[in-house]
């Protein structure tokens, strides 16, 4: 018994299920290509309101986590920059 398309006479023979294979393993490739390069998003987890490192409200946490400025002046300078950043709620906890 001859096999796909007279595999004796010249015909293709079983390498022709192969072709398929190939190109699954091609588009498949392409995909996770794309998928870690070009359409991946923002690297690391966003959160909603988060601020910048270099903000201003990131620099006084800091001075406040330092010790430069106390709990008092903390919150008197972060209710001014709330306003003035239009962040909402106390400490701009989101």
């Amino acid at each position: 018994m001859e096999t796909l398309a007279q595999f004796g006479d010249g015909g293709p023979g079983p390498w022709i299920l192969l072709f398929p294979l190939i190109w699954a393993l091609v588009i498949g490739g392409g995909i996770t290509l794309l998928r870690r390069t070009v359409w991946r998003g923002p690297r690391g987890p966003v959160r909603p309101g988060a601020v910048a490192d270099d903000s201003p409200i990131t620099v006084l946490g800091h001075r406040f986590a330092s010790g430069e400025i106390d709990e008092d002046e903390y919150w008197r300078r972060l209710s001014v920059l709330d306003e003035q950043f239009g962040r909402t709620g106390r400490g701009g906890a989101a």
